[in-house]
């Protein structure tokens, strides 16, 4: 008996003459049918072998054809061609295509953190401005590198940077082609003016959204929340809302000609609790379309005393508020604490007649309700200017003119 897999044995010419036409027969294809059949239906079997592979070869034929060239009734589906002309310049595509050159990522890392952030570029010198908070993690001794829109990746090292204005300068060394991004002037934006964010939110970089400026002077306060001894930064913002997320931290808040008026620099998240987030590392919230800028004037100016001293100075009243006070208006020191006295001797609000427990409620007629927005009322000045503050004093009003001190940052 023939094993698995072995076809039994047959006559030699037993195959010629089955006839697979034919109904089977129970002593199978070993058992030759009737001739009158075979004769028959042997040339209709060749034929129909021979039809078969001409149909094959007819089908594959048309099938390679169709393939290759489409069918004969393909449909076609209109499209537009290609467009050769660029965009308009004050276009969103316009001024990303001006601005993205000058634009970088930055990653830091520490021993403790790591962190990215944006920056953009202030001169040929390779000098990028950024916020305080991003190169933060770096710590003395951590690594900075900046990766520009074209792929080139460089080291970095700060030259100077300050934690109540929340800015830093990182320079790089090697670098060619650096374009410097053009300033423009946060004083003469107006609430609705259109306005581009870049930066690389969750570390995609080279990121447009766009939006309108929101609002003007809002005060805004971020860090120093960690009970780590980190300093607080006042701001009196931009507002915006063009999406902003961590990682556009650093990054450029651009006009309609391309020119930067602001440094993204906060957030308001929907899970932060009512408070700030830095937008650079932690928050997990995203852009609920409440972001904050510093204005690029008083980041120019902070820009240049870091890059030319290493540290910037901040203007000064020379009192002590009671950050405590309840009421309305910021108020200074009741007495003296750790025996310095809540007026300076000597200091600009001695000089403009303040006394403790004076409440000072407005600033060149801006109403302010806090401590914290009167310090950033103040910080959005520099030293040597001079303000009209409106006070109260044992129920009454009265105005004080005050010329704003200086004091630097370490």
């Amino acid at each position: 008996a023939p094993g698995p897999g072995t076809a039994p044995h047959l006559p030699r010419d037993a195959w010629q003459q089955y006839d697979p036409w034919s109904v089977p027969l129970h002593g199978g294809p070993g058992v030759p049918p009737p001739a009158v059949r075979r004769g028959r239906r042997g040339p209709l079997v060749v034929g129909a072998l021979a039809l078969a592979l001409v149909a094959g070869g007819v089908g594959g034929g048309i099938g390679a054809y169709v393939e290759r060239n489409g069918g004969f009734h393909d449909i076609k589906l209109p499209q537009a061609g290609g467009e050769q002309g660029g965009r308009s310049p004050e276009s969103v595509a316009g001024i990303a295509q001006t601005a993205l050159p000058s634009v970088v990522t930055i990653h830091v890392r520490g021993n403790a953190e790591q962190g990215t952030g944006t920056g953009f570029v202030l001169d040929r010198q390779g000098h990028i401005l950024t916020n305080n908070h991003v190169v933060e993690p770096a710590g003395t001794d951590g690594r900075i590198s900046v990766t520009f829109s074209d792929g080139q990746t460089a080291k970095a090292k700060v030259i100077g940077k300050d934690g109540g204005y929340d800015l830093a300068v990182v320079q790089v060394q090697g670098v060619t082609g650096l374009r410097p991004l053009a300033l423009g002037n946060s004083d003469s934006v107006r609430v609705g003016d259109p306005v581009v964010a870049i930066g690389a939110p969750y570390d995609l970089a080279n990121t447009v959204t766009a939006g309108i400026i929101s609002a003007k002077q809002r005060p805004i306060t971020a860090g120093g929340e960690k009970g780590d001894g980190g300093e607080v930064s006042y701001v009196d913002a931009l507002q915006t809302d063009a999406p902003i997320n961590p990682g556009n931290s650093g990054g450029p808040l651009v006009d309609a000609k391309a020119r930067v008026i602001g440094i993204n620099s906060a957030i308001r998240a929907a899970d932060t609790g009512g408070g700030l987030d830095d937008g650079s590392r932690g928050g997990q919230g995203g852009s609920i379309g409440l972001g904050f800028a510093i204005p690029i004037n008083q980041a120019k100016r902070v820009a240049e005393e870091l890059i030319n001293t290493g540290r910037a100075t901040h203007p000064v009243l020379g009192v002590t508020l009671e950050m405590e006070y309840d009421g309305d208006g910021a108020r200074v020191g009741p007495q003296s604490t750790d025996d310095t006295p809540p007026v300076t001797p000597g200091g600009p609000g001695a000089k403009a007649g303040i006394r403790a427990g004076d409440v000072i409620t407005k600033v060149d007629g801006a109403p302010v309700h806090s401590g914290e927005e009167l310090i950033v009322k103040v910080r959005s000045h520099r030293p040597g200017d001079t303000l009209t503050l409106t006070l109260q004093r044992g129920g009454k009003e009265q105005a004080v003119e005050l010329t704003l001190g200086s004091s630097a940052a370490g």
